[in-house]
Order: C-alpha cells, then structure tokens, then sequence
C-alpha cells in the first residue's frame, strides 16, 4: 500500500489507516501481510508508523509492515541490546496487490460501530452526541499523540456530560507528559489522566461504557460489547477527532474547535 502526497491538516496515520480499512474491508488482507510505503510513510515518524502498523490486524493481516529507513534505524539504534540486520523487499519483489493512495483526498476519520471497516468522514457522519472519550492505547497513546490532544484541549473545556480519559501508552510517555506540564494542562480542562494500561479498551476497567452509551476512542477497535455493555457504541478516531468531539460533545471534526 503506497500512501503518497502530504497529508491536509489533522489528518493523521490513523486516519490513513481506517481510511484503507474502510476500502479493503476487516478481510481485505486475510492471511497476507500488508506492507506500507509512498511518500507519505517515508516523512512519517515512528509513532504513525506504529499506529499503521498496529491496526493491519483489523484488515485481517497477518504483519503489517514498514521497510527500515533512516528514521527507522534511527529509532532503534538508541534501544537496541543486540546486533540487528535490517530486512528489506527484494528489488524485483512481486506483490499480489499494489494499491495506490493519494491522501491529500482524505479527511478525517471516524469508524462507526460495530467494525474498523465502517470508516467514513467525520464531516459525513451527522451530529452524534457521546458520553465518553477514550484518547490514548497501544494504538495512539504516544509522545505526538499526547502533544496533539494537549494542542486542542489546552484551555478549553470538556463538555459537561462527556468524561474524558486520557491514557499515554507508556511510562516514558506519562513522565513526558508530567514534565512539559500537560497532565495538569488536561486535568485543568475536565480529564482524567491515568497511568498506562488497556484499561476500558477490551472493557476492563476505568471507562467500562453502560447500556446505550457512546464513545469515541482512538483504539483499535470497536466490535459489540468491546468497551463494556453489547448495547453501547464505540467510535473510532485519531486524537485529534477524540479531543475535539470532548470539547463539543458530539463527534466533530477538528477545523470546527480549532
């Protein structure tokens, strides 16, 4: 999959990603691997890459892979304890599909219930009030997630009926976070901050969603039930949807609060 082109304004690997999601479908990639390149992968950081990488499963895939560069390398020179050979496709590799996007067509995403393939607009989606925003998992808990959420929210304020929980993926991330002042940034606007763990992700604790209740979480996924009762609703987003719809209350599209 090659995305190309520069990517508009708070549009992010996330939305790329449910992007594809939504065109290929959750068996798009069934038992194959997917692998990204293009333009826009090669001036992405690691933490889209990471983002990308991590929901390929919700297409079905078996990897999802981004062939080493100098970011890469970059990145794991600093943290690896053994010696390392990069992989790299072969010149004449032969793929089973090419697909081709150029993402200066895509907007910001929001995946409807109940599957990561039912991507569409935020701006298509309508005035759909929520009571919860999850922004942070394995999926987007990281340093520029964390920085685009205090972006939008530094400030402002959550909506009254809306509980906001905010969960950095790491330890490295939350004592990042405490040391550039954000977790009192985004206490101060209405949020919970929490130490990192799945927590309402799979329904486990801390946010666990009731009867008919809606979220919007930049989690990876959003199946019957995943959050807590099988009659409340999850929506998937990258940060920057999440934080903006917390300020609203319904979900909204980031131009609309900044």
């Amino acid at each position: 999959v090659n995305f190309n082109g520069k990517l508009p304004e708070w549009v992010s690997a996330k939305d790329l990603i449910l992007y594809l999601i939504g065109k290929i479908g959750i068996d798009g990639a069934l038992y194959r691997a997917l692998e990204f390149g293009g333009s826009t992968i090669d001036a992405m950081g690691m933490d889209g890459r990471f983002t990308i990488c991590n929901m390929a499963i919700e297409a079905g895939a078996k990897a999802g892979i981004i062939p080493p560069d100098e970011t890469t390398l970059g990145y794991v020179e600093s943290r690896a304890k053994r010696g390392y050979e990069p992989l790299l496709p072969d010149k004449d590799a032969n793929y089973e599909q090419v697909i081709e996007i150029d993402v200066s067509d895509i907007a910001p995403q929001v995946a409807l219930p109940h599957l990561p393939s039912n991507a569409k607009a935020v701006k298509d989606v309508g005035k759909i009030r929520i009571d919860q925003v999850v922004i942070g998992s394995c999926t987007n808990g990281r340093d520029t997630d964390m920085e685009v959420t205090h972006r939008i929210l530094k400030g402002k304020k959550v909506a009254p009926w809306v509980r906001l929980i905010v969960i950095p993926a790491t330890q490295k991330v939350y004592l990042n976070m405490l040391e550039k002042g954000w977790v009192k940034d985004l206490i101060e606007v209405g949020a919970v901050v929490s130490t990192p763990t799945c927590g309402p992700c799979l329904g486990g604790h801390m946010g666990v969603l009731a009867k008919g209740e809606k979220a919007v979480s930049t989690t990876n996924r959003n199946f019957v039930g995943r959050m807590g009762h099988p009659e409340s609703e999850v929506y998937l987003s990258s940060p920057a949807v999440a934080a903006a719809s917390a300020i609203t209350g319904y979900i909204t599209d980031p131009l609309e609060v900044v």
